[in-house]
């Protein structure tokens, strides 16, 4: 096989680029910011593991870790805590828990997270997303208009709870 098809390492691993911070504000809720220095947590240890090792998997992997490690630390330090319960509870907050009804009777409950934290199949979603952005300041009784791609939908905002741990 001809040489100019065949990547030579000899010793310089290629940087990894870095992960892009969002631009927005870091809001998270408690749980958002455990979950968020859980993670840092976990790559320092896995980070500790990998330093002794000196073959060319794990200098890989140490990269990728490292990559990731900076990545989490600086969403921790950016992140700023809002704590829902101290929030109005008569209008769609940060923390909230949602309980909006579209107009063909379907309900759909969600909860106003951090970007970090959000989860469409478990109900969370980015307080950045244009569900939140519909919902954010509504009050029960409110109806708001849910900009989608596939077409605009109404909501009316049913209840507003606090989300359970």
């Amino acid at each position: 096989m001809s040489r100019a098809f065949v990547k030579e390492m000899d010793g310089l691993e290629e940087a990894l680029p870095e992960r892009p911070q969002s631009p927005h504000i870091n809001y998270v809720t408690p749980r958002g910011l455990a979950q968020l220095q859980e993670r840092v947590r976990e790559l320092s240890a896995l980070r500790s593991a990998l330093e002794p090792r000196d073959d060319l998997d794990s200098r890989q992997q140490l990269k990728r870790v490292e990559r990731d490690l900076h990545y989490y630390t600086e969403r921790v330090a950016r992140a700023v805590l809002v704590r829902p319960g101290v929030q109005p509870g008569d209008k769609v907050h940060f923390g909230a828990a949602v309980e909006v009804e579209d107009g063909d009777g379907h309900r759909q409950r969600c909860v106003i997270v951090g970007e970090d934290e959000a989860d469409a199949a478990q109900g969370r979603i980015s307080w950045v997303s244009p569900l939140a952005q519909a919902l954010l300041n509504a009050r029960p009784g409110d109806v708001v208009t849910w900009r989608r791609p596939v077409g605009d939908k109404t909501l009316e905002i049913l209840a507003i709870g606090e989300d359970s741990p």
